[in-house]
């Protein structure tokens, strides 16, 4: 009977996470792949320590957003229409558009390249695939059977660590450089660095969770906004608490095998000028063999068809939530007009990007400074919305929350003054 009773247990604790568990392994897209790969290939182990800095800060503002949604029934825009005027509103959300957008097409092409390398043929045709697929599902498939779709992704994750075990590691080497790095303070590396923090709390993210809670609340008949359902709160903010750190951590775990990988293998072989996830999974074949090879491909289209329905998706709940529209993908098309057609034309504004001459690191890079610039502002009008009884009600963050959310957005607050520094934006 034991075992019977554990896989019960386990398959209760799956049921269990969702907003957290999806919105950490979304965070792993073919755009992060690419940058994390980066990461190792060009400073090998000594940019492992990235993950364990991020990962209290990514969950506590994450936490604070799903705490936002569950408690007053309402999506970050909306919340953040009380603390910012409409226009400054509206920009924020429009930036979010234009990041998310360039995001999309870059996953895409990311998606078509790494199909093409596994089975041959035309990566724009992958490409038009993947993306029908993902806005199909989105449309035509009911929140409440979609998420078991996205959570089902999530495994798609673990072919990182499986990538792993076909190389051979000083594990030793590893745990020191982990918490001792060697890296020389300059400009590459500090542009590097960036690149990683932004890749990892990225605002797309905030969106996503807070108006997961939202759909999770709404498709429950029995349940209801915290704050008109106070005695549901123990349950549902411990469930949000232990959501968010399972996926945050399984997130920047991911990460950390990512960067692990290209460590030992690109980094090592001295191939160091790696630009696509595409490129990173060739250049994995002849150092690390076939296996190595197919494992990293097929985790980039996995992460991509998780990715690229929360790109999308954030980007019309922000907006629909901006303009007051009637938000949710629980909704018919024909109930949520607006709604559905944002999710459109992200995704076939992604699909022209991915099909022009656009430079594709171009464009993850300005998609990485609009995050940075967008980031702080959004970060900031969430710590005043969860600090202020007025909205949250008895509900406000706690106190590790608070202190942890600001230190998050005090440093992607230096995050994007180094970007601009390094890149001689400034005065």
């Amino acid at each position: 009977m034991k075992p019977v009773v554990h896989r019960l247990r386990r398959a209760a604790l799956f049921q269990k996470l969702g907003p957290g568990l999806i919105t950490g392994a979304a965070d792993d897209d073919p755009s992060g792949i690419a940058t994390y790969s980066q990461a190792g290939a060009q400073l090998g182990v000594n940019m492992l320590w990235t993950m364990v800095f991020t990962y209290p800060l990514m969950a506590a503002i994450q936490m604070i957003s799903a705490r936002i949604g569950r408690v007053t029934g309402r999506g970050l825009a909306a919340n953040m229409g009380r603390v910012f005027p409409r226009g400054v509103v509206t920009v924020l959300v429009t930036l979010l558009l234009v990041a998310n957008t360039i995001n999309i097409g870059a996953d895409l092409a990311a998606m078509g390249a790494a199909a093409r390398l596994v089975l041959g043929g035309s990566p724009h045709l992958f490409t038009l695939l993947f993306a029908a697929v993902s806005l199909a599902l989105q449309i035509l498939v009911p929140y409440h059977r979609y998420v078991r779709y996205l959570k089902w992704l999530t495994l798609a994750l673990f072919a990182y660590v499986g990538v792993v075990f076909t190389v051979q590691i000083d594990w030793s080497e590893v745990a020191l450089r982990t918490v001792m790095p060697q890296i020389a303070l300059n400009g590459a590396t500090v542009t590097l660095v960036v690149a990683v923090f932004g890749t990892t709390i990225s605002p797309y993210l905030f969106f996503w969770q807070a108006s997961q809670e939202v759909e999770d609340e709404e498709a429950d008949p029995e349940a209801g906004p915290l704050l008109d359902n106070p005695d549901q709160a123990p349950a549902q903010l411990s469930r949000i608490r232990w959501d968010t750190y399972i996926g945050m951590g399984f997130s920047n775990l991911i990460a950390f095998f990512i960067i692990l990988t290209t460590a030992v293998t690109l980094h090592t072989a001295g191939k160091t000028d790696i630009q696509t996830s595409a490129q990173a999974a060739e250049a994995l074949r002849p150092i690390a063999g076939d296996l190595a090879f197919l494992l990293f491909s097929l985790g980039i289209i996995g992460t991509g068809l998780l990715a690229i329905p929360v790109l999308a998706g954030s980007a019309a709940y922000a907006v629909s939530e901006a303009r007051g529209w009637k938000i949710g993908l629980e909704q018919k098309p024909r109930e949520a007009v607006g709604f559905y057609t944002v999710i459109g034309l992200a995704t076939l504004l992604g699909i022209a990007i991915a099909y022009s001459p656009i430079d594709p690191i171009k464009a993850l890079f300005w998609s990485a400074v609009l995050n940075g610039v967008i980031s702080v502002p959004i970060m900031v009008a969430m710590m005043v919305v969860a600090s202020r009884r007025h909205e949250m009600g008895p509900f406000v963050a706690t106190l590790a929350q608070r202190v942890f959310g600001w230190i998050a957005a005090g440093v992607m607050a230096a995050a994007t003054v180094a970007m601009f520094v390094l890149q001689g934006w400034g005065p």
